[in-house]
């Protein structure tokens, strides 16, 4: 921090147009939300590819392996249409719900346990009458540690800087997030002290 961080701060904090500490709390429960269900629903995806044998398991995961070539963007019109439909804008749902299906997450984790999981573990396990679930939070997880501390904290910058998906669906001021306010700052005029958008970057 340089010796202008007090000024900028208070210049900001007097902005009445930018809710500033709103958005702040906005962005911070959309990102620790989707950096949470996408590290463990991610995990909990591959870890079920990884460990059972069924009959569609190599067609799941190629599929799961396209969906990543899909950009954002392809998909983004139907999504507004039916989030429009369901009458779910203004709302965080559709920002944190969807997150949950991660691929790249998803292909991170699978990677992953190919790598640091034996077999001879999880069969350990279940031989000792731990039940599924039990055997993927109590021995599982915790080998993954590592691996799901890397993808939360990617999970949870990437949604703190997502401005395309926010930027369409959130209308009402109490619900901007981080980047919407910087938009605005940047659009209130020629003289905008850059300072204070460096304050909430």
């Amino acid at each position: 921090p340089g010796r202008a961080i007090l000024y900028n701060f208070q210049k900001l904090k007097a902005l009445d147009s930018v809710p500033i500490f709103t958005g702040l709390m906005n962005s911070m429960f959309i990102s620790v939300s989707v950096a949470a269900l996408a590290s463990y629903f991610s995990a909990l995806t591959a870890y079920g590819i990884h460990m059972y044998n069924f009959r569609l398991r190599r067609f799941a995961y190629v599929f799961i392996l396209l969906l990543m070539m899909v950009p954002t963007q392809i998909s983004a019109l139907g999504f507004i249409k039916i989030m429009y439909d369901l009458r779910l804008t203004n709302s965080f749902f559709p920002l944190i719900v969807p997150s949950i299906s991660s691929p790249i997450i998803f292909f991170f984790m699978k990677k992953y346990l190919e790598s640091n999981l034996p077999f001879e573990i999880v069969e350990s396990a279940r031989i000792d009458g731990a039940s599924e679930i039990r055997t993927f939070h109590q021995i599982v997880l915790p080998i993954m540690r590592p691996a799901l501390a890397v993808q939360a904290i990617f999970a949870f910058v990437s949604s703190w800087n997502n401005y395309f998906i926010p930027s369409l669906l959130l209308k009402a001021k109490g619900k901007y997030t981080v980047p919407i306010l910087i938009g605005l700052l940047r659009s209130m005029d020629d003289k905008t002290d850059l300072g204070m958008i460096y304050m909430m970057i």
